[in-house]
């Protein structure tokens, strides 16, 4: 009996111990693991990569300049970086590039998950684009603001690009005498260097969860 115990409990320790969130993950080896393809680091001294960062400055001020004379009306600012995507998609072609929803591995075109936009430029090169919004007062903070699944199935990487992200800092004010949140600058970081971390779930099936057995009581209503 005591053996039993004892495995039971170092099985219990052990299960912690894997479920405790590993950090530090440089995220170029994140997106290797789960998708097969490489982080490509933006490179200043790289024309073609001065190029891209002049259009996709170029966008950024399009996509903000339109997304704060319409305003987004949203009744929670966490839903706003939704909206901003289709204004940064159109901006990308108005400037010359072409932008549209990555297909995922499977070749199906996927609206949610990482990341939002494939960006082709004009030397044919695939760079993902991801887009967000923060408050000032929030961006210095340990919350949450890049996530993305590592799942093979729903991956949208296919291929060695570069990754960036272009995030618009968002304010409160008043179109159309509705409350509004409107871009008020914008900031294009690359995640070449950027760390992440993992945590893992404990979940279960449909199959698993409504087992008749463990039904204890239901009705019609």
């Amino acid at each position: 009996m005591k053996e039993n115990n004892d495995y039971i409990k170092k099985l219990e320790e052990t299960i912690a111990k894997f479920m405790a969130p590993i950090g530090g993950i440089p995220f170029p080896i994140a997106i290797k693991a789960i998708s097969g393809h490489k982080v490509i680091p933006f490179d200043k001294r790289n024309k073609q990569d001065m190029d891209l960062l002049e259009k996709l400055c170029q966008a950024a001020d399009i996509a903000g300049k339109q997304a704060f004379q319409d305003g987004i009306f949203r009744k929670r600012p966490n839903e706003v970086g939704n909206d901003i995507e289709p204004y940064v998609k159109e901006a990308l072609k108005a400037v010359g590039l072409r932008a549209d929803t990555p297909l995922t591995q499977k070749q199906r075109r996927q609206a949610m998950g990482y990341p939002d936009i494939e960006v082709i430029d004009s030397y044919d090169r695939i760079t993902y684009l991801e887009c967000k919004t923060y408050n000032l007062a929030n961006i210095g903070t340990t919350q949450r603001a890049f996530y993305f699944s590592p799942s093979r199935e729903s991956c949208k990487v296919t291929a060695n690009a570069r990754h960036l992200v272009l995030s618009f800092q968002i304010e409160i004010t008043q179109r159309r005498e509705q409350q509004a949140y409107v871009p008020v600058h914008w900031r294009l970081y690359s995640t070449d260097s950027m760390v992440v971390q993992v945590k893992h779930e404990f979940n279960a099936n449909n199959r698993q969860m409504y087992r008749p057995e463990a039904l204890l009581a239901e009705g019609s209503i």
